[in-house]
C-alpha cells in the first residue's frame, strides 16, 4: 500500500511528542507530514515551525490557505485556524471551536479521511482531551492506518485513551516506536 499523508494530532505535552516522533522519521519517507498542535490563538507565528525544524531534516511550515500539499515537507496548522486537506491543496477555516480547539485535530483528520482514504496515515498522540478520536476514527473507517501513542508514556493520556475508545486502532506504541513503525508501512 501507498501512503500519501500522515497526519499528526497533538495537545498537552505534545511539543516534546511531536519533536521526538519528527526525529524517528526516516529521511526515507517521502510523505507529507501535518500536525495539529492545540496551541494558544496568541502564538507568535513561526515559533512552533522552528522548534519542530531542530527534529527533522526536511522543511517545516505553516500553509496558506491554496497552498498544495507537497511531499517531504512538514505542515503545521496556523494558531487560531482549522486546518484541512481538500484536493491536495490545504484550506484554512475560522469555523467554532471543536474539543474547545482551533486548531482541531478532528477537524484535520476528518478532511484527510475524506481526501486521501486508504492512503491516509492518523497518529494520536498526547493530550489532555477528546479531539482526535472521532477524527482518527474517520480515517479508520475510510480505510486508512491509525496509530495512537501508548497512554503510558504520554504527558497527558486523555487523548490517547480517547482515541482508543473510538475505534480500533492498527498499533499503540511507546512514543519512539512510532518512528519505525512508520517506516514498515512506508518503506517495506
Amino acid at each position: 500500500m501507498s501512503y500519501d499523508v500522515i497526519a499528526i494530532g497533538a495537545s498537552w505535552g505534545g511539543l516534546h511528542a511531536v519533536g521526538t516522533l519528527l526525529e524517528g522519521i526516516p529521511t526515507d519517507l517521502d510523505q507529507a507530514i501535518v500536525v495539529a498542535q492545540h496551541r494558544s490563538a496568541e502564538s507568535s507565528r513561526g515559533v512552533l515551525e522552528s522548534l519542530l525544524q531542530r527534529h527533522i531534516g526536511r522543511p517545516v511550515s505553516e500553509p496558506g490557505d491554496k497552498d498544495l500539499v507537497e511531499p517531504a515537507h512538514v505542515y503545521v496548522a496556523p494558531a487560531d485556524y482549522h486546518l484541512l486537506i481538500e484536493a491536495g491543496r490545504f484550506a484554512l477555516s475560522v469555523e467554532a471551536r471543536v474539543q474547545y480547539a482551533r486548531p482541531s485535530i478532528d477537524v484535520l483528520f476528518e478532511s484527510v479521511a475524506e481526501a486521501y482514504r486508504e492512503r491516509a496515515i492518523g497518529i494520536v498522540l498526547t493530550g489532555a482531551n477528546e479531539d482526535g478520536a472521532a477524527g482518527l476514527a474517520a480515517i479508520k473507517r475510510n480505510g486508512g492506518v491509525t496509530l495512537v501513542q501508548d497512554p503510558r508514556t504520554a504527558a497527558k493520556a486523555e487523548m490517547p485513551e480517547a482515541a482508543i475508545a473510538a475505534s480500533e486502532a492498527d498499533a499503540v506504541l511507546p512514543l519512539h516506536e512510532i518512528g519505525p513503525f512508520l517506516y514498515g508501512l512506508c518503506c517495506p
